[in-house]
């Protein structure tokens, strides 16, 4: 086996180019051709083995998830930052046509992003300070409409003696809403930072990502795979870039119904309304579901009769059922349709991840894996060429 061996590297050394070519060495070559491969040795792996790969693999993904779940005031931002950078691609993309700066770009967009989040919080101040100072006669008015329905419910036993006294009284209701804004006003710092974090990576992600993209596309090697990640990226950036946008508009839309709704029905902060329905449609179900029962209990406070005051609430559905049911349908056609089930568990993961920012993540990063998959899977599709 060793004389073997030994007459494969000379021909090997004289194939590629080590010696010059004679007849000996032609020989040479020919009889290491005849010579039988060395016989490979294959371990087989049993049950054990198999689990014990397994069980590596499954340790790995839980401290990752823990990595993830424990640096989420660094992940939440920055996360946030790339997925907005990435819906905002084709808009960076035309103004680098137009001859803009890419760190002109960059700061046009995040200024633009910064501008629109400063309205919606200039508009909502307002609402909000009339919410916070009407609290005591709100909850008054609360309690007051809904015990004739809590007193039929006998196995409550709720009497209208429950809320004078006790931890459910007035007086400890407010105090439980001021340990609430207590709450909010200590969690506000880490906002604060959160969203320093998020306009300068924001900032950052536009500013290079030419160069980011120019970074992942060479870090592969052979010609198809860089072929693979051009597309996988220009697939991601138009897919999110359009269903935002698309989604975007029909949101206001609905946001825009919203307010009229709640300003025909008598609901205190109609624009508050409008607002929250706009935001509570990109969580798809749970949006939805909490933004209906919260307009059905806001009538039901506001009017005597029951059915009455349930008309706000079913006025919303309807209006959101055919947004989303005829006209979202007739925009996005069916290229963007995911598994409701995998969505509604991307949603609840990513809300015991993150809390509400997980929960509108919850969409797009789903977005984002199924394009993934859709670009890798499918063989069949029109390839960019490479520039030479």
């Amino acid at each position: 086996m060793g004389i073997a061996n030994g007459i494969r590297k000379q021909a090997r050394k004289i194939a590629i180019g080590e010696r010059h070519t004679s007849a000996w060495a032609k020989s040479l070559r020919e009889t290491a051709e005849e010579l039988p491969s060395p016989p490979v040795h294959r371990l087989e792996k049993d049950g054990l083995d198999i689990s014990m790969a397994w069980a590596i693999i499954g340790i790995f993904a839980i401290l990752g998830l823990a990595a993830v779940y424990m640096m989420s005031l660094i992940l939440i931002p920055i996360t946030l930052a790339v997925v907005v950078g990435m819906i905002l691609g084709l808009a960076a993309e035309n103004l680098g046509k137009m001859g803009v700066p890419r760190l002109a770009n960059a700061f046009l967009l995040s200024s633009a992003v910064a501008l629109v989040i400063a309205l919606l919080a200039n508009s909502l101040v307002g609402p909000l300070t009339m919410l916070a100072n009407e609290a005591p006669a709100f909850v008054e008015r609360t309690i007051s409409r809904i015990m004739p329905y809590l007193e039929r419910i006998e196995w409550l036993h709720i009497t209208p003696a429950t809320f004078e006294s006790g931890p459910m009284s007035i007086g400890a209701l407010l105090e439980n809403t001021g340990n609430v804004l207590h709450l909010v006003t200590t969690s506000l710092t880490p906002a604060l930072v959160q969203g320093l974090i998020f306009f300068a990576a924001l900032l950052l992600f536009l500013a290079s990502r030419v160069n980011l993209r120019k970074t992942i596309i060479m870090t592969f090697r052979t010609r198809p795979q860089r072929l693979a990640a051009i597309r996988v990226i220009n697939a991601v950036e138009q897919v999110l870039g359009f269903y935002f946008a698309t989604a975007s508009l029909i949101y206001v839309g609905l946001g825009v119904v919203m307010t009229v709704i709640a300003y025909a029905s008598g609901l205190s902060a109609p624009v508050l309304w409008g607002f929250f329905a706009f935001l509570s449609s990109f969580i798809p179900y749970l949006g939805i579901t909490l933004m209906t029962l919260s307009v059905a209990i806001a009538g039901i406070i506001t009017y005597d009769g029951f059915i009455v005051g349930l008309m706000p609430a079913a006025a919303f559905f309807t209006v959101h059922l055919v947004m989303e049911n005829l006209i979202f349908p007739a925009v996005m056609g069916r290229r963007l349709e995911i598994n409701p089930f995998i969505v509604f568990l991307a949603i609840l993961f990513w809300t015991w991840m993150w809390g509400a920012v997980g929960a509108m993540l919850a969409l797009p990063l789903s977005l984002i894996v199924m394009t993934v998959i859709e670009e890798l899977l499918i063989e069949e599709r029109p390839q960019p060429q490479l520039p030479k």
